[in-house]
């Protein structure tokens, strides 16, 4: 069994990209509570343009249900994953504490990351959500371990957070839910300002932007990433 500050190797499913395609690989990182099935709309349409690569995070769907909860266990179960694959170059796209893994990562390693898309990701400032305490005997591994530890670092981040924006290399598309969104957006795009290489947008749907307007997340994103190719 891993220690708590083991990584895991996480489940996951690949569809390859076009044949001789070199764009990097798309890896899509679930927001907390789901699993790897909330992109399932969207591999098909991106697998058009790059190898897509599909994780569960740890507690998630297939993947193991052990060990910490902490943000920096969740990103070093990706690089492991990275690492595993032989991945030197993906572009990471995440939705809430999936942005959240993937703005770790890309400031943990910044060669690693080409492009990078952050949806409702949650911004490093404190944000006074509650934390639940006091579980039923059924909750789940996610409620129990993950959800309260990440949302006690989101209410009190480290500084260090914030400085390391100013580290991350690789252009970022930052989409915020607007009004309807229990996160900040005018921290979000403070967020987005201290970027090197990062632009803001609001899109509707509130924190589910993808699954409620996933035409329009998607030609948001695809967009983004036909700017950002001509950097790769």
């Amino acid at each position: 069994m891993a220690t708590d500050d083991a990584p895991v190797r996480l489940a996951h499913h690949t569809v390859q990209g076009p044949p001789g395609s070199t764009a990097p690989p798309l890896v899509l990182l679930h927001g907390g509570g789901g699993d790897g099935t909330t992109w399932d709309p969207f591999v098909a349409p991106l697998a058009r343009r790059a190898t897509v690569v599909v994780p569960d995070l740890r507690g998630a769907g297939r993947s193991p249900a052990v060990g910490a909860g902490s943000v920096t266990a969740l990103r070093d179960d990706v690089l492991l994953l990275l690492d595993d694959l032989a991945l030197d170059r993906v572009v990471l796209v995440g939705h809430s504490l999936g942005g959240l893994v993937g703005l770790l990562v890309a400031q943990e390693r910044p060669g690693l990351v080409a492009a990078l898309v952050l949806e409702e990701c949650p911004p490093p400032e404190p944000l006074g959500l509650p934390v639940p305490t006091g579980f039923a005997d059924d909750a789940s591994f996610y409620e129990r371990r993950i959800r309260p530890a990440v949302l006690a670092t989101l209410n009190s981040p480290d500084p260090a957070r914030a400085d390391a924006l100013a580290g991350v290399t690789a252009p970022t598309l930052v989409i915020g839910g607007g009004p309807d969104s229990h996160l900040p957006q005018d921290a979000m795009v403070r967020m987005a300002a201290r970027l090197p290489d990062a632009r803001f947008v609001t899109l509707p749907g509130g924190h589910l932007v993808h699954p409620t307007h996933p035409e329009t997340f998607l030609r948001e994103v695809e967009a983004f990433l036909d700017l950002a190719q001509g950097g790769w």
